[in-house]
């Protein structure tokens, strides 16, 4: 019995050891792929602004004839409302 207990205590110690081992290598990998992830994250969205920076006058040229008939009425309102305005009057002290 003496004999059983003491391979218990082997194997519970043994399995105790590796779940140590375990839990700071899973620790330690968790960090360094978090670390990694962090990095390739903020790489990506520097990258992924560029690109949006360089295509963003295309997709601007694309939209044009969509948005030429709002940009015609907006240019003709604001003609009408700045030709029909009144000069402000300058004081005279």
């Amino acid at each position: 019995m003496i004999e059983l207990m003491a391979i218990a205590l082997v194997v519970g110690a043994l399995w105790l050891v590796g779940s140590l081992i375990g839990l700071i290598l899973k620790v330690t990998f968790g960090l360094i792929g978090g670390v990694f992830g962090l990095l390739a994250g903020a790489l990506g969205l520097f990258i992924g602004g560029l690109v949006m920076l360089l295509v963003l006058p295309l997709i601007a040229l694309s939209l044009l004839p969509v948005l030429l008939p709002a940009l015609l009425l907006f240019g003709l309102v604001w003609t009408i409302v700045h030709l029909a305005r009144k000069p402000a009057l300058a004081r005279q002290s």
